[in-house]
């Protein structure tokens, strides 16, 4: 049945309240009928909307504006190159199974499928004594923290680099773990680790308060920083002085160029056994932002101030909020790791890499600050003197090219735009035109 018919057959079939609707008055809303809930107060402590869907709106608005815009997004991180077939064919194959008495499975393990672990423990974390019972399979890095944050509660305080990834601090505050935000753009309770081209992309420990979590990520999202051997030692041993837990977020780890010397893992660093968490995902290398997979690491040795192991309440968390991730994703996950899929990922993996050096070429060509774009997909571009959404939105306007504002990854991301490479080639190659024409 086409989806119009349905779409009109579902219409029909569900009848409208008998409740008026609300009316939007400034912050507040008005309804004949509401219920005796108060709303959580942490919710009213978040700053507008979640960043990227914030994005989307301003595309929706700018294409009402301009109906016959062919606009190019080099926003929002979504991967565009299509799943390697090796990749593809295993979870087809596993799915038409399911349609057999031999191969049906309902429920999975909570934490994965065994083989999927082993594998992970294997390959990404070859040599780093990494073993499959420490790892977790999930839906994606950014479930994994908002359960993270669930583990931790309200009462911990946390770090974050700044600029860095929204939903850390934002999952933050949902959990009650901040105060109200200040003019500035930051929240009371959180230290904010200032990383700008200034110190390297790395803060200054000396000068960073102490923390019960502190949440990193490396490759940077937005700065496409890789922190070095040597800083990541610093942030280990600091994490080990301090009695804190490191959250280590290595989503972008498999753009980190073989050889270079720069760790992709938190545990090739000695003693980060002891204090670290790592999460990462599939989404970024293979495609899957639609497929949905992750992991996260939680080592035995890592343990709370009375003795007891992070892992066994993170494996709570994990059975009680969730009901593993869909096996189909875990079929096409193994299929990655294998080496036929390693290779075919490689490929797809240098299509946009090779598009970060275009737009960083691009860009230096007209003179302006470039960072990132060598071991990350993400492109970070200095507008001195001149506000993020402003610069986004003239860009937007005159080219029909969609950034990202650096300051909605915190206050440090002020001036700044951040610029991802996932697209084709050929559109990368179309905005870095536009982009040459109205910038130069």
């Amino acid at each position: 049945m086409p989806v119009n018919m349905i779409s009109k057959l579902l219409e029909k079939a569900v009848p409208p309240l008998d409740v008026a609707p609300p009316v939007k008055i400034g912050v507040q809303y008005s309804a004949s009928r509401r219920t005796s809930v108060l709303r959580n107060p942490n919710m009213e402590k978040l700053q507008k909307g979640y960043l990227f869907p914030e994005i989307g709106i301003k595309h929706e608005e700018h294409l009402k504006k301009y109906p016959h815009a062919k606009v190019i997004s080099l926003g929002i991180g979504d991967t565009t190159e299509p799943i390697p077939k090796i990749v593809t064919s295993a979870m087809a194959e596993y799915a038409l199974a399911l349609s057999t008495p031999e191969g049906y499975q309902g429920y999975g393990p909570e934490k994965g499928h065994k083989n999927l672990r082993k594998a992970i423990a294997d390959k990404v974390y070859s040599g780093m004594g990494i073993k499959e019972s420490e790892v977790f399979i999930s839906d994606g890095a950014q479930c994994d923290i908002a359960r993270l944050q669930m583990l931790f509660g309200p009462n911990v305080t946390i770090a974050v680099q700044d600029p860095t990834f929204p939903g850390y601090v934002d999952n933050g505050v949902i959990m009650g773990q901040t105060g109200k935000v200040d003019d500035g753009g930051k929240y009371a309770g959180i230290e904010y680790m200032r990383c700008a081209p200034e110190n390297a992309f790395f803060p200054d420990l000396s000068r960073v308060r102490r923390t019960d979590v502190i949440f990193f990520c490396s490759p940077n999202n937005p700065t496409g920083h890789v922190a070095s051997r040597e800083q990541l030692r610093q942030l280990v041993d600091f994490a080990r002085r301090n009695g804190s837990i490191v959250v280590f977020d290595s989503a972008y780890s498999s753009y980190v160029s073989a050889g270079g010397g720069a760790p992709r893992s938190i545990y090739e660093i000695p003693g980060a056994r002891e204090v670290a968490i790592e999460v990462s995902s599939f989404s970024k290398f293979a495609g899957f932002t639609g497929v949905r997979l992750g992991w996260a690491v939680v080592p035995d040795e890592l343990l709370y101030s009375d003795g007891w192991p992070v892992a066994r309440d993170f494996d709570r968390i994990v059975c009680t909020c969730f009901n593993g991730a869909s096996s189909i994703a875990q079929a096409g996950g193994l299929a990655c790791l294998s080496e036929e899929g390693s290779a075919a990922i490689q490929g797809v993996i240098g299509v946009y890499k090779e598009n970060a050096r275009v737009l960083v070429e691009t860009f230096e060509s007209l003179g302006k600050e470039v960072h990132g774009g060598a071991d990350s997909p993400y492109v970070w571009v200095r507008f001195p003197g001149r506000r993020s959404w402003d610069v986004f939105a003239e860009i937007l306007e005159k080219t029909h090219v969609i950034t990202v504002p650096g300051s909605g990854f915190g206050p440090g991301g002020e001036g700044f735009i951040r610029v991802s490479a996932f697209s084709s080639k050929n559109r990368v190659l179309e905005a870095c035109e536009r982009l040459k024409s109205f910038l130069a």
